[in-house]
């Protein structure tokens, strides 16, 4: 059989080499435009920050080496320029001569990947504007980073990428400044998770700026400074990280449906017209839990997808079962992981969505190192299941987001995914695992033993007409009256019974346990305010 993949790096390449593994007598040939068909494109910000050394290192293979590993024919600096599916031929362009030249197929692959969005404004062609899309692009970047010479940054867009790169900058002794035009940071973030990372990043040294829209960059050759609609900031280097476009302009004639420039696929990756294939960031993928047509330009899901279209390819008849937008990034101080649908998303959807923010251990308490991690759960108040999860902390956000896609995945509800049986030891979780514990008080929440302000009810005001009780380890809340749960054997001189009362704490923890008790002694209209004070800023 003869395969023409259109496009390396992730999808293509992992296309091209297991249609080769799984029978060795296919013709398979990868046109790639560029000179690298396969690199670490998620580790390009931490070459940046000299976190990785070796420019090598970012090289996964060769057009050479991976031939012959894999037996590929490999055609780089080689452009598409029209696909005739009727006589199933593809025009390319060899960038080197110039010289056309046509290809068959018997099957197609389209895995031509995305590129970076250049803003409608003036000046991105001025010196020292990057974007960080190839290692050619990070190996620049590094280079003025390092002359000395750089001392403000202007990151445009605060995406993970983004994000990654402000902090490399700033690990190299740049002072960056993160804009963005969408309200929050962090897409796929609940706006008060999203609110709590940018007041962290703040205090560490990198300011996001929401809500705002660059008009232009300025300079005299060089890049001196940043244009928004509401203020100027100078700068010595600007990061375009404003998202990326799909690289399907040559396909406008060619038949295949496309939505916003990405093509339509099934879930066994074939698009509208026979024989013909797409993946990776060119190609539209569907959501696990809405069966929605969903946009995935991850390396994960290019190489779980593509590995299954080579498959399919070949008879299987895979059925791709969806991603849920699941994402972890580490950022200065901190690491942040999602998945799922988020609380506004669930609503939008049609479920009814029941959430909980908890401060948990991210170990056992005294183990060297321990910390916490911030977790949002989310359900179907209905049906009880899980919907999605969103962490921050300094630990293994990530084992948190792996257990929530597992249960997701497999349409788990919350009884389904109580009392596992997850690993325990100190140096690696608390006897309790931080997905359990809150898991367990969503459920004492949606069984009403557990009753709250979340923090989002909280800032809407909520609590007003609420006293504040103050129920941390110690006084922590200047002006509310303090209250030791310890000390609570009956009512609480002070407080009475019929009264609205907010109970507060660092975490969240004892304000509960508070509740509880005083639940007994017949107070009756109490509330807890998830997260405490770790989370909210609480004032009289």
């Amino acid at each position: 059989m003869k395969v023409l993949v259109l496009g390396g790096v992730a999808a293509g390449t992992k296309i091209a080499a297991k249609l080769m593994r799984e029978d060795r007598s296919n013709e398979v040939v990868v046109l790639n435009k560029g000179k690298n068909i396969s690199y670490a494109g998620c580790g390009l910000p931490y070459y940046v920050g000299h976190v990785i050394e070796d420019r090598e290192q970012l090289i996964v293979n060769t057009p050479e080496k991976y031939s012959k590993l894999t037996g590929v024919s490999v055609l780089t600096e080689t452009e598409a320029t029209k696909v005739d599916p009727e006589v199933k031929k593809v025009i390319a362009t060899d960038l080197k001569t110039g010289e056309e030249k046509e290809y068959t197929y018997d099957k197609l692959v389209i895995s031509v990947g995305a590129s970076p969005v250049k803003p409608p404004i003036e000046g991105c062609d001025l010196e020292n504007v990057f974007f960080v899309r190839t290692p050619e692009d990070a190996i620049k970047l590094r280079d003025v980073v390092d002359s000395g010479n750089i001392k403000k940054a202007v990151v445009v867009g605060a995406g993970y990428i983004g994000l990654e790169i402000a902090e490399n900058l700033k690990l190299q002794g740049v002072r960056p400044f993160v804009l963005d035009m969408a309200e929050h940071a962090l897409p796929g973030f609940d706006a008060e998770m999203a609110e709590y990372v940018e007041g962290k990043l703040q205090e560490s040294g990198i300011p996001v700026v929401t809500g705002v829209t660059v008009t232009g960059i300025e300079g005299d050759g060089k890049v001196e400074k940043v244009t928004t609609n509401k203020r100027a900031y100078k700068a010595d280097l600007v990061v375009l990280s404003a998202g990326i476009r799909p690289n399907t302009g040559f396909l406008e004639e060619s038949g295949l449906e496309m939505f916003k420039g990405t093509i339509l696929t099934n879930a066994q990756g074939e698009t509208n017209i026979p024989d013909i294939y797409a993946a990776g960031d060119c190609a539209m993928v569907h959501n696990a839990l809405t069966e929605k047509a969903a946009w995935s330009p991850m390396g994960s899901t290019a190489n779980i997808a593509g590995r299954q279209i080579a498959q399919n390819i070949m008879g299987a008849g895979i059925g791709y079962r969806g991603v849920l937008g699941t994402a972890v990034c580490k950022l200065l101080g901190m690491n942040v992981g999602r998945t799922g649908l988020t609380e506004v998303q669930a609503t939008a959807e049609g479920f009814q969505p029941i959430s909980v923010i908890t401060v948990v251990d991210d170990k056992a308490h005294y183990f060297p190192g321990a910390g916490s991690f911030i977790i949002k759960m989310i359900a179907d108040k209905e049906t009880l299941r899980l919907l999605g999860v969103q962490v921050i902390g300094a630990g293994a956000v990530d084992k948190v987001v792996d257990i929530a896609v597992t249960g997701i995945m497999l349409k788990g509800t919350l009884k389904d995914l109580a009392d596992m049986d997850l690993a325990y030891a100190p140096p690696f979780s608390t006897a309790i695992h931080p997905f359990e514990h809150t898991l367990n008080v969503l459920m004492n929440k949606i069984s009403g033993k557990f009753e709250t302000f979340t923090p989002v009810e909280y800032a809407q005001g909520a609590a007003e007409g609420y006293k504040i009780v103050d129920a941390c380890l110690a006084p922590s809340i200047e002006g509310a009256p303090y209250v030791d749960l310890t000390t609570v054997e009956g009512l609480v001189e002070g407080l009475d019974p019929e009264e609205k009362i907010l109970l507060v704490c660092n975490k969240g923890k004892r304000a509960y346990l508070l509740q509880n008790r005083m639940r007994f002694y017949g107070y009756k209209n109490t509330k807890v305010l998830e997260g405490g004070i770790t989370f909210n800023q609480v004032e009289l």
